[in-house]
């Protein structure tokens, strides 16, 4: 290699560090200040790196075939900071590349065009008050998620946790336990303990700690919450009755289970059926990790291929539910020690597949395996299809959709020959298809999904909670 080629490869790598760094306070300012999230072909850029960002814009050859450099994007997010725009997620990435096939160079036209429908709105929705009842795995990975968005234009506010207990050091065990996490990292940002008043706070947000052993015994508005949404994740209670308890509490107004519901409870996987959420509705489930994984793709399939039957079979984390060292437990095998075995064990997710999306009633069967490992888990969908294709038509329309549908959330793809489970730690999307793994033979088909059964259902989850408070976000362009 010569001299002249290394310093060409050093300065090129330079400048798109720069137009990085540069890009990163506006990201941050657009959120903070008009609840615009900025993406790149479905890449989320909120609390990103400056080396995110320049990932981001190397996956977009992936998909088009040709490079979005940052110098060809930085115009674009420059303008777009200074227009009045409603509360949206713009894609930078695909307005890069439509901006380079126009043979104009009018950025604020090309816009003003593209984003008129954000642009046109006024719509401010009123800030929800948020309550964690429960803060286990699932309530710390959703305090994370609704802290990192913090600001001014935020539609959300976490007020307060619920949790049993209240013995001397438990604000700081609390604390620790936000503040350090051996699967998904630190936490990003200061939190600290405020003894006095029982609260912890956290990157600007005071976050009340109320000490309980029921729902109806605590009164939110003596901590100024009003209208909360209660998001319920202890499993204490999954049916109407016991859920309902928490609505008598006073200044609760809704509840989220982050469970599969039971009884006529409905169960959503958002994306899928979502809009079935009504105004009227009080309580509701996010249903499960592995509901929430699967269901998006099964969707996917079943639309453009039509699917006659099949078998869903999960490779899961081992969970808190299992012990870890041989020992009692109601559950057949799930006794044994789970950081040393492989555990064959019931799953109702491939029947709950057909509570958000009734087209698959009766068409699947499904079982797990419970594997050593502490989290990000894989479904194996082995499908009879209505007609025949190939895995290059399946993964070319899998990959589409992950891109370009309304389950782009929901679904993310790979095309990596060297994925493994630990690589999907803190993937948002609720599966991701590893399309290397993928089998077709006529009409049958073997498709392999990861999933990050903590972070990806959370991101799940978050989704559900806006629903609830009503509050929309259009994909643009």
């Amino acid at each position: 290699m010569n001299q002249s080629y290394e310093q060409a490869l050093q300065s090129s790598w330079q400048e798109r560090q720069e137009y990085a760094e540069r890009m990163l306070p506006v990201i941050g300012q657009l959120y903070r200040n008009q609840a615009v999230e900025v993406t790149v072909y479905g890449r989320n850029l909120i609390g990103a790196s400056a080396i995110d960002v320049i990932k981001a814009h190397r996956r977009v050859r992936l998909f088009e075939g040709n490079k979005l450099r940052l110098r060809e994007s930085w115009p674009l997010l420059e303008a777009l900071s200074k227009l009045s725009l409603s509360s949206c997620e713009v894609d930078i990435g695909r307005l890069g590349v439509e901006f380079a096939q126009t043979e104009s160079d009018d950025v604020d036209a090309f816009l003003s065009e593209r984003l008129a429908d954000a642009i046109a709105s006024n719509a401010t929705p009123k800030p929800r008050d948020v309550v964690l009842y429960g803060f286990g795995r699932i309530g710390r990975l959703l305090a994370r998620l609704l802290i990192e968005r913090q600001g001014k234009a935020n539609n959300l506010r976490l007020r307060a946790i619920v949790v049993r207990g209240g013995k001397e050091g438990d604000l700081e065990k609390r604390a620790s336990l936000l503040r350090r996490d051996s699967v998904h990292g630190p936490f990003t940002g200061s939190i600290t303990v405020d003894n006095e008043r029982s609260a912890l706070k956290a990157n600007g947000s005071f976050i009340q700690v109320i000490y309980a052993n029921n729902p109806t015994e605590i009164d939110y508005t003596e901590y100024g919450i009003e209208d909360a949404i209660v998001v319920d994740n202890t499993g204490a209670w999954r049916d109407r009755d016991g859920l309902s308890q928490h609505l008598q509490a006073k200044g609760a107004a809704k509840v989220l289970l982050t469970a599969p519901g039971k009884g006529d409870i409905k169960n959503i996987v958002h994306g899928v059926n979502h809009l079935d959420i009504s105004p009227e509705d009080t309580v509701v489930s996010a249903a499960s990790c592995t509901t929430n994984a699967i269901t998006p793709a099964l969707k996917a399939i079943d639309e453009a291929y039509g699917i006659a039957n099949g078998h869903v079979e999960t490779v899961h984390a081992f969970t808190n539910d299992q012990n870890l060292i041989d020992n009692y437990h109601k559950a057949d095998r799930r006794g044994r020690a789970a950081p040393l075995n492989m555990v064959i064990t019931e799953t109702g997710a491939a029947k709950a597949v057909s509570k958000a999306y009734p087209k698959l009633e009766g068409k699947l069967t499904g079982n797990a395996i419970r594997v050593p490992t502490p989290n990000v888990s894989m479904a194996i969908l082995n499908l009879t299809l209505d007609k025949e294709t190939t895995k290059e038509e399946i993964n070319d329309y899998l990959q589409k959709t992950s891109l370009f549908s309304d389950l782009q959330h929901q679904i993310d793809f790979t095309a990596s020959t060297e994925i493994v489970s630990t690589d999907l730690v803190g993937a948002r999307a609720a599966g991701v298809i590893d399309s290397q793994a993928t089998i077709v033979s006529g009409n049958r088909a073997t498709l392999y999904l990861w999933y990050d059964n903590e972070f990806g259902y959370s991101c799940q989850v978050m989704r559900v909670v806006r629903d609830m408070a009503g509050i929309t976000v259009p994909i643009l362009p």
